[in-house]
């Protein structure tokens, strides 16, 4: 497995792990946090110009796409995490409110949505910690 598949696993994944645990802990809260920072435009350009450089950062360092499921789903959150980026500094605040709230039925599904995070994090973080990194030689 390569050492950037391990990195990133572990990375991506304890990410998803802490972010969801906040997500169930704080309930319903988060819909109306969420609400809110869709609405501040320049706080939106920001997260947007954050999350797609993170999201390239992903994509230039680790575009596998076989070698099995770890190396796929690392690469595929990549790549959302891309899009996310796009649509963040692309849409306007109502668009975005349409598409992320409405569209995806962010208050309906946001246990669902919390469940599937911590699911695709404790996956990533058990695959990126399972694999052992190579220990190069001195030089």
């Amino acid at each position: 497995m390569s050492p950037r598949t391990i990195f990133l696993s572990r990375l991506i994944g304890l990410y998803y792990i802490v972010a969801a645990l906040c997500m169930l802990l704080r309930g319903r809260t988060y819909v109306g946090t969420v609400t809110l920072l869709l609405q501040d435009a320049p706080l939106m350009f920001f997260i947007g110009v954050v999350t797609l450089t993170a999201g390239l950062a992903m994509v230039l360092a680790h575009n596998l796409w076989s070698s099995g499921a770890l190396p796929v789903i690392v690469s595929l959150v990549s790549w959302v995490t891309v899009i996310k980026g796009v649509l963040f500094l692309a849409l306007t605040p109502d668009a975005q409110s349409a598409v992320f709230l409405k569209g995806l039925r962010y208050e309906d599904f946001f246990y669902l949505y919390a469940s599937v995070s911590l699911a695709i994090g404790v996956y990533l973080t058990y695959g990126g910690f399972r694999e052992t990194l190579p220990i190069s030689a001195p030089r």
